[in-house]
């Protein structure tokens, strides 16, 4: 059994943060249990263009409300607490939250931690025995 909490990751190598959005890494590759967890919380106002051509990601909002557009097909949908999208088509997608959004995100395969996105948004495949 593995209890772990937000404020566990806060400040680790596990929390990642950037300009638009800050990721904290609650369940990762190392655990094998074939899946990864995140907290990711989106800055107001901002763009974020995202492809993820290695993974399924699950996203479930929690708090804020914004828009996702499938830039494959155009559509957007309007987010808010509650809602839920996945990505299982690796769809080309955009997230512009109009306040603070904050989501739990499950990928997979799972994420190592050490994943970079790339100038087209993606993850890289790493798997935690490289």
């Amino acid at each position: 059994m593995l209890v772990r909490s937000l404020e566990d990751v806060e400040g680790t190598d596990d929390d990642i943060q950037t300009s638009n959005w800050r990721s904290k890494r609650i369940i990762l590759a190392k655990e094998k249990v074939g899946f990864s967890v995140h907290e990711t919380t989106l800055s107001a106002g901002t763009v974020n263009n995202f492809w993820y051509a290695n993974h399924v990601e699950a996203v479930f909002i929690t708090q804020g409300e914004g828009e996702l557009t499938d830039q494959e097909t155009g559509v957007t949908y309007q987010l808010r607490p509650g809602t839920l999208y996945l990505l299982d088509g690796h769809e080309h997608h955009q997230v512009r939250p109009k306040t603070e959004i904050k989501a739990v995100c499950v990928f997979n395969p799972p994420v190592t931690g050490r994943e970079v996105h790339d100038e087209n948004g993606v993850y890289p495949l790493i798997t935690e025995d490289e």
